[in-house]
C-alpha cells in the first residue's frame, strides 16, 4: 500500500500493541481482521479505512458480528465482521461444523449439502459460487462429505437434497430478493426445514468459539474439485425433483392441449432453466422467457428492485411481452426461485397482479379440489393439514371450517411451517398446502420450504383447467370468496435503518397511554385483544400468555378489533422494514364489500399515522 501516514499501514502490518483509535476493542478487531483475512480485496478495504482514519466506518464493519436472522445470515457484502465475505463465511461454517459434529455422531457419513445463487460483488471478490466453495472447503478439511452443486440452483433444491441424501444440514448461499449489494448464508436442518431454535442459537455460539480460521485449507476452495469427499448432486437432484414434481400434476393430457400461453421472468436469477424443465414435466410447452431477465445478472440491471412482490412496477417487461405474445398469464420467480408472483390479463381491463393472500386462496382451493378427487372417503380428510403464517390471510381457516380438514397457524417465516410439517409427517398426517403472504407457497410435501418452481407450474395447470371451464383466475377467486367468505387484506411497510428507532416505536406502543398499556382503539374501532409474541403476552388467553412461541429477537404485535379486523405490526427478519398487515373477513355469500374495504383502509391509515408516524422523520413510507 506504500508508505504509511500517521495511522496508515505499510504492507498491511499492524503491531498488536499499536493504538489507532484509543478504543482497545476496535484496535483488537482491526488487528484480528488483518491477521485472519486472506482475501486481498477485503483486507485492502480495511487497510484503506485505517489509513484514512475512518474510525466510524470501521466500527460499523468490525464492531459487531453477524447474527442469525430468519434462517441464517444476511447482510451487505464487503469487508468486516458485520458483512458477508470470505472470512465471515469461513467462521460461520467452522461454527456449523463444531455444532453438527456434537449433534450428529454420524456426521462423517451424513455430510452436508451446499448450493448457491448467482450474486457477486467485484470490489470484494465475493460471489455466491466462491462463498459456497469456501463453505465446502471448511467441511472437507474436516473430512466431512459435501454435496456441492456444480451450477447455481433454486433455493428449494438444497432442502430437497438434504432430505434425499439424509444429510445433516444444508447451506444455500443467497440473499433471495434483497438488493444487489447483499448476500446470505441460509441454513437447513436434517429434516429439510430452515433452522429454528435452539439450533440457530447454538450454531451462533459455536461460531463465536471458532472465529480464527483453523488452517490455510479453509481458504482453499479448490478442495471442492480435488477432494474425494466432494460430490456434485446436480444431475441426480434435478432429475429426481422433476420426477417428484409430477405427483402435483393432475391433468397432464389437458396441459399438452391447452391454448393458454405463459410468460416467465426469472428476475435475473436462477429460475429460468428449472421452470422450463418443470413445464415440460407437466406436459406444457416451455413458457416464453423475458429475454432481458432470463439470464443471471448480479446487478439486476432491468429492475429497480429484484423483488416480484413489489407488483406491476417491477413486472413491466413481463407484462409488455405478454401483451405482444398474446399470453394471458405472467409468472415471475424471485432471484433464488423460492417465491412466485402471478399476473393475469383481463379482457379489456388491463392486468390483475395477485397478492400472496389471493394466490393462496386459489392454490389452497386447487390442492384441496384434487385431494378430494383422489380421496373420495370423507374420513381421509382427518389427516389433511394446511398451514399459514399468522400474518397471512385466514382464508385457509375458512376452508377448514367448511371442508373439515385441519388448519394451523405458525409464527412468520417458513422455518416454522417446515418444522411443523416434519412433525405432522411423522404422525402420518399430510400437509397439502402452506403459504406466507409474501408470495411464498408450498404445494404438496416435495420440499419442506417455499418453492417458486413448483408453484409456477401448479399455477399454470390450474389456469389451464379453469380456462377449459371458461373461467379465469380472477373469476375463480371471486367464486372462492362467495363460497368461503371474502377475505380482504392490505399489506405495506415502512423502512427504518435505525434499530434504536424501531425499538422506540414498539416500546411506545407497549406503553401507549401509560406504562404497560397498549392502544385501546384503532381507526375508531375498539381493540378487543392484543397479542405480543415478543413479550409473550396475549390478552385473549385466560393466563394472558401467548400460545405461539415467544420471539424476543424480533418485534411483532397483533391487534384484534371488535369489527373483526386483525392488524399486525412486525419487523422483517431480512430487511430494515416494519411491516403491517390488515385483514377483514366477510360471511360466505356476502358480495357487497365496499364498507369492509373502507373500514380496512381506515385501520391501515391509523396504524401508520398514530402508531408509527410520531417517528416519521426516521421512516421511509411505502405508498399503499
Amino acid at each position: 500500500m506504500g508508505d504509511r501516514g500517521t495511522n496508515g499501514l505499510k504492507n498491511g502490518d499492524l503491531n498488536a500493541n499499536e493504538q489507532l483509535t484509543g478504543e482497545p476493542q476496535l484496535d483488537r478487531s482491526v488487528q484480528q481482521w488483518l491477521t485472519w483475512d486472506k482475501n486481498l480485496l477485503t483486507r485492502g478495504q480495511v487497510e484503506v479505512l485505517v489509513e484514512q482514519g475512518r474510525w466510524e466506518e470501521l466500527k460499523k464493519r468490525l464492531g459487531s458480528r453477524l447474527g442469525f436472522g430468519t434462517a441464517g445470515l444476511r447482510a451487505a457484502m464487503g469487508a468486516g465482521f458485520s458483512r458477508i465475505n470470505d472470512l465471515t463465511i469461513i467462521q460461520s461454517t467452522q461454527g456449523m461444523y463444531r455444532y453438527l459434529s456434537k449433534y450428529f455422531p454420524d456426521l462423517s457419513s451424513r455430510g452436508v449439502v451446499v448450493g448457491y445463487d448467482t450474486r457477486a460483488q467485484e470490489q470484494s471478490g465475493c460471489t455466491s459460487l466462491r462463498l459456497a466453495r469456501l463453505t465446502a472447503a471448511v467441511m472437507l478439511s474436516k473430512d466431512i462429505p459435501v454435496y456441492l452443486f456444480s451450477k447455481y440452483v433454486p433455493t428449494p433444491f438444497v432442502p430437497y437434497a438434504v432430505k434425499k441424501f439424509g444429510a445433516a444440514a444444508g447451506v444455500m448461499v443467497t440473499a433471495s430478493h434483497n438488493r444487489k449489494e447483499d448476500n446470505g448464508y441460509k441454513v437447513y436442518w436434517c429434516n429439510g426445514a430452515q433452522i429454528s431454535s435452539p439450533h440457530d442459537k447454538e450454531i451462533l455460539r459455536c461460531i463465536d468459539e471458532s472465529l480464527e480460521p483453523w488452517s490455510d485449507s479453509c481458504w482453499t476452495e479448490e478442495l471442492a474439485d480435488t477432494s474425494s469427499l466432494s460430490t456434485d448432486p446436480l444431475e441426480e437432484v434435478t432429475s429426481s425433483y422433476m420426477e417428484d414434481l409430477k405427483t402435483l400434476c393432475f391433468h397432464s393430457d389437458l396441459n399438452s392441449k391447452s391454448p393458454l400461453r405463459f410468460v416467465h421472468s426469472s428476475f435475473h436469477g436462477v429460475g429460468h432453466p428449472y421452470v422450463q424443465q418443470a413445464f415440460r414435466a407437466f406436459g406444457f410447452p416451455p413458457p416464453i422467457a423475458v429475454p432481458e431477465q432470463r439470464d443471471p445478472d448480479p446487478h439486476f440491471s432491468s429492475v429497480s428492485c429484484p423483488n416480484p412482490e413489489e407488483g406491476e412496477s417491477v413486472l413491466e417487461l413481463s407484462l409488455r411481452l405478454a401483451e405482444r405474445e398474446n399470453a394471458r398469464i405472467v409468472l415471475a420467480t424471485d432471484p433464488d426461485a423460492d417465491r412466485l408472483a402471478v399476473a393475469e390479463q383481463s379482457n379489456g381491463c388491463g392486468w390483475k397482479v395477485f397478492t400472496g393472500n389471493e394466490l393462496a386462496a386459489l392454490l389452497g382451493w386447487w390442492m384441496l379440489l384434487n385431494w378430494k378427487e383422489r380421496h373420495p372417503d370423507p374420513g381421509d380428510m382427518q389427516d389433511v393439514y394446511m398451514m399459514a403464517t399468522t400474518v397471512s390471510s385466514k382464508i385457509l381457516q375458512a376452508f377448514a371450517r367448511i371442508e373439515g380438514f385441519h388448519f394451523e397457524e405458525t409464527l412468520p417465516g417458513f422455518k416454522w411451517i417446515g418444522k411443523r410439517m416434519h412433525e405432522l409427517a411423522k404422525a402420518g398426517k399430510h400437509t397439502i398446502f402452506a403459504f406466507e403472504e409474501s408470495i411464498g407457497f408450498l404445494c404438496g410435501d416435495i420440499v419442506p420450504d417455499k418453492d417458486g418452481v413448483s408453484a409456477a407450474v401448479v399455477v399454470a395447470e390450474m389456469s389451464a383447467y379453469l380456462h377449459k371451464n371458461n373461467l379465469s383466475l380472477s373469476q375463480q377467486l371471486h367464486n372462492i370468496y362467495q363460497t368461503y367468505g371474502y377475505h380482504i387484506s392490505r399489506t405495506s411497510y415502512v423502512v427504518c435503518h435505525d434499530p434504536t428507532k424501531v425499538e422506540a416505536i414498539f416500546s411506545r406502543i407497549r406503553n401507549y397511554n401509560e406504562q404497560g398499556s397498549y392502544p385501546q382503539s384503532c381507526g375508531g374501532y375498539s381493540i378487543s385483544h392484543v397479542r405480543d409474541v415478543t413479550t409473550g403476552y396475549d390478552s385473549s388467553q385466560p393466563d394472558q400468555r401467548s400460545v405461539l412461541p415467544v420471539i424476543k429477537n424480533s418485534q411483532m404485535i397483533t391487534f384484534t378489533l371488535q369489527n373483526g379486523i386483525v392488524a399486525t405490526l412486525r419487523t422483517s427478519g431480512t430487511e430494515p422494514k416494519i411491516k403491517f398487515y390488515t385483514e377483514h373477513c366477510a360471511a360466505p355469500g356476502q358480495s357487497d364489500i365496499s364498507s369492509l374495504q373502507e373500514e380496512l383502509v381506515r385501520v391501515m391509515e391509523t396504524l401508520v399515522e398514530e402508531f408509527l408516524e410520531p417517528d416519521k422523520n426516521n421512516l421511509i413510507r411505502r405508498a399503499m
